[in-house]
Formats: C-alpha cells, sequence, structure tokens
C-alpha cells in the first residue's frame, strides 16, 4: 500500500505514464495510489501526508493536533490562509483561518513512507481551540481531550494560576478573548485520561550499572520520563515538562560524532545507540541492556605506561588504504549500536585495555578509556597540548585521571588515551558512580554550555556538594587555571560533578567536583588567537586579574583568607610546572609539534607575570 505525490516520490512524466496506463489510479491533482490498493483505506493511512503535500503552509489544529491522525470519522483539521473543505474519498481536510499570531511546534509523524515533520499547535493554543465558537474544530474536541489538555497545560505551567496567565497572553495576541475566559473557567477540572498515541511513538528503557532506572516515552511530540517504581535516587529528572531529561541531553553526541551519526534528532540517537557515559545503557528492549557488557577497569593504564608515554600495543583504527582516512575507519565503528556514544565536538573513540595491554574499540567490550587522535585543520596537535595541560593542571595539584600520549600506525601524529574515572576497578566494588556535567546540574541544553557563568556553577555546586567549601575552592583553582593557561573552552560541559551512591540507598553518599578534563589551551589554534574564557567571572571573561577572583571567592561565600592563599599557591605551583615539564620521551616530534608545545608554555609564563 503506497501513495505517489508529484515531486516529492514520482515525477509528472511517470505518475502521467502509469495512470494511462491503469497501474496507478488518481486521486486528484499531483496525487496518485496503486491500482490494486483499497482507495479509502490508503487516503486515511497517509492522511497527514497528503494534507501537509497540498498545504505546505498550514499546520495541524484541533483533535488533529492532539491525534496526529484523522479523526475516527476521517476528518483532518488543519489552519491555515483561508476556511476551505477538501475532500479525497472518505477524508475529509477541514480547514480553518489560522490566528495571526499563531503558536506552533514540530511534531514527527510516521507512515509505512518513513518519518516527517508537521507543524502542530502548541499545547496552549490547542487547547484554546477547543473553545472557539462556531467552529468545527472546537466540537470535534471532545470533553476528554478537553480534560487530558487542562491538565497538560498547567502541568507545563506548574500552577492553574501561571497556566491561565499564558492561555490570557496568547489569546490576547489573537483576540481570542471569549475563548481565554472559558479556557480559564475550564481548567478546574482535572480527571484522568488515557494520553493519545500514533505510530511515531517510541518507548526506552533507561539503565544504570545494569539496572533499570526507568523509561523515556515520545509520542511524536513531547519527552515524558517515567521513573521506576521503588528508585528515589535523583539521578535523572524532567524539570521542564515535554522536553528530555537535562541528564540524559547531556550524554547525547554532539560535533564529529554527531555528524558521523547524520545529525540525527533526540529520538533517531537515542535510538541508534545503547551505552553511554556515566555508566547509563538505553535500549527499546530490556533483554539487549542485560547483554551489554559492564563498563569495569579490570586494567589500569599505570600499568602499560611510562614518563607519560603508552607502551602497550594499540589495535584500533588507522589510515588503512590510501583511500581510507582515519576518520572514515573510525565512523565505521559507531555504526554498530553497541559501540558507547561520547558527547563533546572533539574526535573521540571508546576504548578497552585488557590485562595484556591490547587497547581496542570497545564495541561489544567494557568501555574503560577515551581516545582522542589528532585532529585536522589546524588542529593536528590538539592531543599534545591537551597532555600538556592535564599534566600542568596534575603538577598544581588538579586531581586528573590517568593519561599518556599514544604513538599511532601509519604515520599518524600521537593521540591522547584518557582513562575513565567515572567506572567501577572491579566487579566486586558495589559502589555506584555517575558523572553529571554542569548543563545538567543549570538544567540546559548542550547548545547553552557557553551561556552560563562560573557564578551560576558556584550556586549549582553550593546547592548539591556533600563538602561545598572545598568544592567551591577546587572551582576557583579551576577557573583560575583556565584563564592562566588560557583555556577559553572550559563550559558547562567541561566541568562536572561525580557522584557515587550505594545500592538500595535513596540518597547520593558523595556528590563532588570531578577530576580535571578536557583542559586544553585554545588561542594556540587557528582562528583562536583572540579566544577568552568560556564563562564569564565577576561579568568579565579576559584581561582578569587577581581582585576578579577575589570579587568571586567572595560572591560565593568563601574566605578570603583562603582565596588568596589558593591563588598564591596555584600561582607559585604552576610557574614550577611550566619550567619543569617535558613531552613524553620515545616520540620524534616534529618542529611544528616542538613550536606549539613552547607556545603554550610562553602563554603560561606570560600570564603567571601579569597577574597581579
Amino acid at each position: 500500500m503506497a501513495i505517489y505525490l508529484v515531486g516529492e516520490n514520482i515525477d509528472k512524466a511517470r505518475s502521467y505514464y502509469q495512470a494511462e496506463t491503469g497501474k496507478l489510479i488518481q486521486l486528484m491533482r499531483g496525487i496518485y495510489i496503486d491500482a490494486a490498493d483499497d482507495a479509502e483505506t490508503t487516503v486515511l493511512q497517509f492522511a497527514v501526508r497528503i494534507a501537509k503535500y497540498l498545504y505546505p503552509r498550514a499546520y495541524l489544529s484541533s483533535a488533529s493536533a492532539v491525534l496526529l491522525a484523522p479523526t475516527p470519522d476521517g476528518k483532518l483539521f488543519i489552519s491555515g490562509a483561508r476556511n476551505q473543505r477538501t475532500r479525497i474519498r472518505t477524508l475529509e481536510i477541514i480547514q480553518n483561518v489560522a490566528p495571526p499570531f499563531p503558536s506552533v511546534s514540530d511534531a514527527i509523524i510516521a507512515d509505512s513512507l518513513g518519518e516527517f515533520t508537521v507543524r502542530v499547535s502548541s499545547i496552549p493554543q490547542r487547547f484554546l481551540e477547543t473553545f472557539r465558537r462556531r467552529s468545527e474544530h472546537s466540537t470535534a474536541m471532545d470533553h476528554s481531550l478537553r480534560v487530558a489538555l487542562a491538565k497538560r497545560v498547567v502541568e507545563e505551567y506548574n500552577a492553574t494560576a501561571t497556566a491561565a496567565d499564558a492561555l490570557w497572553s496568547l489569546a490576547r495576541r489573537n483576540n481570542w478573548i471569549w475563548e481565554a475566559e472559558q479556557a480559564e473557567r475550564f481548567l478546574q477540572e482535572s480527571p484522568g485520561m488515557k494520553p493519545m498515541e500514533n505510530s511515531a511513538r517510541i518507548r526506552l528503557f533507561v539503565a544504570w550499572h545494569g539496572k533499570e532506572m526507568g523509561q523515556l516515552l515520545h509520542d511524536g511530540f513531547e519527552w515524558r520520563w517515567d521513573t521506576l517504581k521503588g528508585n528515589h535516587l535523583p539521578l535523572v529528572r524532567q524539570t521542564i515538562p515535554g522536553r528530555l531529561p537535562p541528564f540524559i541531553s547531556s550524554l547525547l553526541p554532539e560535533g564529529w560524532l554527531e555528524r558521523v551519526l547524520h545529525d540525527k534528532d533526540e529520538r533517531a540517537l537515542l535510538q541508534s545507540g545503547k551505552r553511554y557515559m556515566s555508566n547509563i545503557t538505553i535500549a527499546d528492549n530490556k533483554a539487549d541492556i542485560r547483554q551489554l557488557p559492564a563498563d569495569i577497569l579490570l586494567t589500569s593504564l599505570s600499568s602499560y605506561m611510562k614518563e607519560g608515554l603508552f607502551t602497550g600495543i594499540y589495535q584500533g583504527p588507522g589510515k588503512g588504504q590510501i583511500t581510507e582516512s582515519f576518520e572514515k575507519n573510525l565512523a565505521k565503528i559507531y555504526d554498530q549500536s553497541t559501540t558507547p556514544r561520547l558527547s563533546g565536538v572533539q574526535i573521540k573513540a571508546p576504548m578497552y585495555l585488557d590485562k595484556t595491554g591490547r587497547l581496542t574499540p570497545s564495541t561489544d567490550l567494557p568501555f574503560t578509556h577515551i581516545l582522542k587522535p589528532a585532529g585536522t585543520s589546524g588542529f593536528e596537535h590538539l592531543p599534545l597540548i591537551e597532555w600538556q595541560s592535564l599534566e600542568l593542571g596534575r603538577r598544581i595539584g588538579l586531581t586528573a585521571p590517568i593519561f599518556v600520549l599514544v604513538p599511532m600506525p601509519d604515520d599518524m601524529l600521537p593521540a591522547l588515551l584518557v582513562e575513565r574515572f567515572d567506572i567501577r576497578r572491579s566487579p566486586d566494588e558495589t559502589t555506584l558512580l555517575a558523572l553529571e556535567d554542569f548543563c545538567s546540574l543549570l538544567d540546559l541544553q548542550a547548545a547553552d554550555k557557553y551561556k552560563g557563568t562560573m557564578e551560576q556553577a558556584a550556586r549549582a555546586l553550593r546547592a548539591i556538594s556533600t563538602d561545598p567549601i572545598q568544592d567551591l575552592l577546587l572551582l576557583l583553582q579551576r577557573a583560575l587555571f583556565a584563564w592562566l593557561i588560557a583555556d577559553g573552552d572550559m563550559h558547562l560541559k567541561n566541568m562536572a560533578v561525580l557522584k557515587t551512591a550505594l545500592p538500595d540507598k535513596p540518597i547520593f553518599l558523595h556528590v563532588r567536583m570531578s577530576p580535571l578534563y578536557d583542559a586544553v589551551t585554545t588561542i594556540v589554534f587557528p582562528g583562536l588567537k583572540n579566544d577568552r574564557l568560556a564563562l564569564k567571572l565577576t561579568g568579565k571573561d579576559n584581561r582578569m586579574q587577581r581582585k576578579d577572583y577575589m570579587t568571586f571567592a567572595s560572591i560565593v561565600g568563601l574566605k578570603a583568607s583562603e582565596a588568596e592563599h589558593l591563588i598564591d599557591q596555584t600561582l607559585s605551583n604552576l610557574q614550577q610546572a611550566v619550567e619543569a615539564i617535558q613531552l613524553p620521551k620515545g616520540i620524534a616530534y616534529t618542529s611544528d609539534q616542538q613550536g606549539i608545545s613552547q607556545q603554550m608554555l610562553e602563554i603560561c609564563r606570560k600570564r603567571i607575570v601579569e597577574f597581579q
């Protein structure tokens, strides 16, 4: 059973020829079906697709915005430029005039031709639509639909009064005063009702350390998080109705990996993989979760490193044939859904280090280490600079994971290998670990990772940390370190807290600032010469001085004496570290590599001297 739309899945000449030869039947201009198909059934199955084809500027409204399909009697309601009716066999498309300032959103529809996006009335607008006078769009919404929408609107705005205010705001823009009055009265009713569904609806099971925590549901329009009964740990929480929980959103791929996965939306990204950071697994089948390998560190990188250099055996992707790049070979690993998904814009590969020192992709194997290969377009030496940044951080007293430079095959530049610090160290360990970045803590999407401030980060940290003073001092040191090494990428996703819990306990045992990660001097790379701090501190992101950090310390509630001592100690330790640091021996560094290494250190020296 199929439908053919001229200009979309069939051309005009072919449609005309097949209609003339009796293979297709024309329903109306530009719309055909197979001659052997039942016309009435086919039209109803593809009703929304037909409406979008005929009226691309219109949007689903009234009952159709809720059902995302025709009503049982074959009516599809849309709003657009004019009042009109279009009948195609058993389908009747009923269009009314859209308000001058409609509130619409996108929904996903699925039929046998695939998924597509269609505009629909927002929840507040469709609720107002149920009260339109002398409107068939209104009469199509029965009492149960009104009740369901009333509950959803109140949930959206947390209270009846704020929901009513939002409805009035929309109504006034469109001169729907009578509708707003009726809607406000109706908001007092709240009987239960089963939510509507369409074929694009998905259900995903979410587990932490292999134990189910809850379910993610998407009905084609919005997300809902259902916590499993008995699970009281507040790891995943839906703070904004209809939105993907920020903790889950923070796990999704960005940048290079997102492009490798063909820029999928949230639904498709979550369906394309199963394994994520923070020991999270997500699948549409519970059995799949049980079959996935547990991410447990059985072999420490410390056993296969010497003076900052990897001494094990690299068995990951290489350049391969001349016609295939390393990036293409790495991308092939992600074709498998069991390959762990990583966030962050940098090219990364999930790896497994076994007891013999072999480093292999972690597809169907525990994910224990992260490989960061050399970049392109001027970022070829990014692993080298990140190694120096992490080493400087470690030498000034910041906790850092174990990390090494890895000599790569096929004449490739060295890569950086980092050991995960958010996984268990043995199968017998009962501690449960999760890493939550500050985007998630502040209920922000990944796209907003540069929009916060250090003061906002500090407030979120104080509220959740089990040792807030020490963590705020650490946050102050991290902010100072970022300025002194010219790290312009310490945004909200590059800072996190490490949460630890015990099985069956309702609260986290420890919530502390995580070890240092993704630290790098950015201004040595092309286009970033004038890079500033990613997050403003006391309203500034450049030309930072001691007084700025002392003001920050005062704002977040730190003692001046402790802040002064920390700043002095950081400056002294960093100055010594800059003079003592050396690149790992065992690699024949090019003049470019040596040059960018020294350039970074000179930047650090200059900023230490200029800091007052």
